[in-house]
């Protein structure tokens, strides 16, 4: 299955000038339908729907049309309705135009100082007439069906190129995780070698009250005790591990977001405790190289479904 982004647009018009007949007149109004769809990263499924007055009984199927292709994301649908005239000038139908007077008179009785409706005024309310009377069912729902797979070709190829970051990401990790393998051994030997070493020279200025035996036995026992606190064997396993799964769900693929969500936080975690347990140079420089990534794919991480 492909990984999808919620990061996403596409837009679509329809004009009605594309679906007219040879029988219909020369100047017949042309009305454009256009929709664009915005998608942005969100926990869960937001839809905002900003449509024409003509177009709100819509809502409700383009909400169900939606939410059975989109799992995640804020969500913002746009229409517009632009009317025009082969001729760019409509013409007001004597009906409307009697309404418009009969309109202008009952006003000026009341408002005497109103301004007079002017041509511009007629030729706008003309067209805004001639708009709403169209019948816009046949059209919207396809027209949306059309936006909507251009969005999901726009968030799928967004998510592969996510993915593809992703598994460079990971490839990085494994090699610092096998650069910090062959540390932990190296790091307790040379630890046990400090230890006695330092106990030797503590006995050498005892009075010699202290057995000799008991001494290198507590030597033994503090170096074994500080190797137990600096080994990062089992945190190294953990983020291979980890690695293994978050590999798999990308190639899987599907809404996989919340899950890689999580494993790139338990990774941190393991990435953090290798460094507070690091007692080298060289692996505090691992432990923060591979930090760095992993908060780089958490940012990556974020915008997937």
């Amino acid at each position: 299955m492909p990984v999808y982004s919620m990061t996403g647009y596409a837009s679509a018009q329809h004009s009605t000038a594309t679906s007219a007949s040879e029988s219909e007149p020369k100047n017949q109004p042309i009305t454009q339908l256009g929709l664009e769809i915005r998608s942005v990263n969100s926990r869960f499924l937001d839809l905002t729907f900003r449509l024409p007055e003509d177009l709100r009984q819509f809502e409700p199927a383009l909400r169900e049309l939606l939410g059975a292709k989109l799992k995640r994301g804020k969500i913002e649908v746009r229409a517009s309705v632009e009317t025009t005239s082969a001729s760019n000038i409509p013409d007001p139908t004597p009906k409307l135009l009697q309404r418009l007077n009969a309109a202008q008179d009952s006003i000026r009785a009341w408002l005497p100082n109103a301004n007079p409706l002017s041509v511009a005024d007629v030729i706008r309310l003309a067209a805004a007439e001639q708009g709403s009377q169209r019948d816009w069912s046949a059209d919207v729902m396809p027209l949306a069906e059309k936006t909507l797979k251009e969005l999901l070709t726009a968030r799928q190829r967004e998510g592969a190129r996510l993915a593809t970051m992703l598994l460079s990401h990971i490839t990085q990790l494994r090699t610092l995780a096998e650069q910090a393998g062959p540390l932990v051994p190296k790091l307790v030997e040379q630890q046990r070698i400090r230890f006695m070493e330092r106990w030797k020279e503590a006995m050498a200025l005892t009075d010699g009250a202290t057995l000799p035996e008991a001494a290198q036995d507590r030597a033994l026992t503090e170096a074994t005790a500080f190797a137990i606190r600096i080994d990062v064997a089992e945190e190294i396993t953990r983020v291979n591990s980890h690695l293994d799964e978050l590999e798999r769900l990308i190639k899987k693929g599907g809404e996989i977001g919340k899950r890689l969500d999580f494993l790139i936080q338990e990774l941190h975690r393991e990435a953090n405790t290798m460094g507070s347990k690091s007692a080298a140079l060289e692996l505090t420089h691992i432990s923060v190289d591979m930090k760095v990534l992993i908060e780089q794919m958490r940012e990556q991480v974020q915008n997937l479904e």
